[in-house]
């Protein structure tokens, strides 16, 4: 299975790809189990995230972070801050 990935982009790249006008999610402090049916990508615009997948080692993000879900990945969100992001399913 694909890792998550963890990247930061320019706001042109951003900009370039659409990501502003994708919706927005937000949700405050907790722990819950998450399964993707399919692939998202979103843009982190505020808080901070530790995302643990099944059998896998965790992935911490923050404001500002471009990141990407695998397909079929089973995981455990822990979010420290309230979080807020664009995203989009492919």
């Amino acid at each position: 299975m694909a890792d998550i990935k963890r990247t930061k982009l320019s706001k042109d790249e951003l900009k370039n790809m659409g990501v502003f006008s994708w919706p927005t999610w937000e949700k405050e402090a907790s722990t819950f189990p998450w399964h993707y049916d399919s692939k998202e990508t979103c843009y982190i615009l505020e808080g901070k995230v530790k995302v643990t997948p099944e059998n896998g080692e965790s992935v911490e993000f923050e404001t500002g972070d471009f990141v990407e879900f695998p397909e079929g990945m089973d995981c455990t969100w822990e979010i420290n801050t309230t979080v807020k992001k664009h995203y989009k399913f492919d």
